[in-house]
């Protein structure tokens, strides 16, 4: 097997690049794409059995499907990246966007026969594979002699930006046409995905001398280091209240715009089309821009900024709370190229997949907090959560500015 370590030598590297950053690119789009749609859906549709399941809260029972799918990424992500090492990338990938294709079909189907239960499961396990990014990302690594790796991650996270720009436009536009055409779509693009992946990325050899157990996928999984760095715990307290109120607007935005200002799906696919316009052209502006001499500060002043933002969601009326949805993109960017840089540098020992895979978990378990208690809360106002939201990114930004003078002082 060609690991993370050992060099993979292609024929046109060029090309593979390309076909890794169009299958990120379309798989992405799929993990987008509900965000805007499920508002309508739980709390626009009709009263039935899917909307009111067991006579609870439609907005209780959206906040439940929210978090069935990055509890799959979650829970994913501790074992899709090891098997590649194990099985071979493309192997994996190509179970992986198999199973993806067949979970966003089963999707459509429960929301076609109104089975709620179905709808939940299916996001789950649809949510398990399509943890396979890390795979990619391994698989750019594996061909470090042939291509930059700054150039493939700038290229592969421009693609990622744009999956999330394109998916929410195809669920929201699409979604007049029936519920489950959305899920149709998304699961017929995992389609050419393998299409590209037979064409162009190469096939690799199993791991030869990788034994593969439970025991020693535990051993290497991320929440590990937590125990054997106090600096590394801190920064993961301080991530996940971060993610926390982040996830509140990535999450509850869409519903925040149902209720204040009346938008259907097409215009909430609309707004948040152009907050991920905010954040390509923000990210782009960060690549060019010098290192900071203070990145942990640079960091904390572009949290409080994301705070600031979010907390004006609780109070500001809609056309000008939608202007500032779309502007949040912008710190929201910035920071997550100032942050995993720093990380990136501060914590290599350990390895760069052990603590890049830190970063996402932190952002997964914040994902699936808050989708559960905002779906609580909004039952009483989206403008609760947005305020919730705002001050756990205060208290993070406190937090951080803190670890910034502890780390300077080191």
């Amino acid at each position: 097997m060609v690991g993370s370590s050992t060099p993979l030598q292609v024929k046109h590297p060029t090309w593979v690049l390309l076909a890794i950053c169009a299958m990120a690119l379309m798989s992405t789009a799929g993990v987008a794409m509900p965000y805007p749609i499920l508002a309508p859906i739980f709390v626009g549709g009709p009263v039935d059995d899917f909307t009111h399941f067991a006579g609870l809260e439609p907005k209780f029972l959206m906040g439940v499907a929210l978090a069935a799918n990055p509890l799959g990424i979650l829970i994913g992500s501790l074992f899709i990246g090891p098997m590649s090492d194990r099985y071979g990338r493309r192997t994996v990938l190509a179970v992986t966007l198999s199973a993806t294709l067949l979970g966003y079909l089963a999707t459509a189907l429960a929301l076609g026969e109104r089975a709620y239960l179905l709808f939940v499961l299916a996001r789950f396990v649809t949510g398990l594979t399509e943890s396979n990014v890390a795979v990619a990302r391994a698989l750019l690594a594996d061909m470090h002699e042939q291509i930059d790796r700054t150039r493939g991650f700038a290229w592969l996270n421009a693609c990622l930006y744009m999956g999330w720009l394109l998916g929410p436009l195809v669920g929201g536009l699409t979604l007049p046409l029936g519920e489950p055409v959305p899920f149709v779509l998304a699961g017929l693009a995992m389609l050419p995905c393998l299409l590209v992946l037979l064409m162009w990325v190469p096939g690799q050899r199993p791991g030869e001398q990788q034994v593969w157990s439970w025991q020693a996928l535990w051993s290497q999984q991320a929440l590990g280091l937590l125990a054997k760095d106090k600096a590394l715990l801190a920064l993961f307290m301080v991530q996940l209240a971060y993610t926390a109120g982040i996830n509140a607007l990535y999450e509850f935005a869409p519903l925040w715009m149902w209720e204040n200002l009346g938008l259907d799906s097409r215009g909430i696919a609309w707004v948040t089309a152009a907050q991920c316009a905010a954040m390509t052209l923000a990210s782009v502006v960060a690549g060019k821009l010098k290192a900071s001499a203070r990145p942990l500060r640079r960091a904390a002043m572009l949290a409080l900024c994301a705070a600031l933002g979010l907390s004006l969601l609780a109070w500001l009326p809609g056309a000008q709370g939608v202007v500032a949805i779309v502007m949040l993109g912008v710190p929201l960017a910035l920071y997550n190229a100032v942050l995993p840089a720093w990380v990136s540098e501060r914590f290599a020992a350990y390895g760069q997949g052990r603590v890049m895979g830190l970063l996402s978990t932190v952002f997964c378990m914040a994902n699936v907090m808050v989708a559960l208690a905002g779906g609580a809360i909004a039952v009483l106002s989206t403008r609760w959560i947005m305020g919730l939201g705002g001050l756990t990114c205060v208290l993070a930004s406190l937090a951080l500015l803190r670890l910034a003078r502890l780390e300077a002082a080191r």
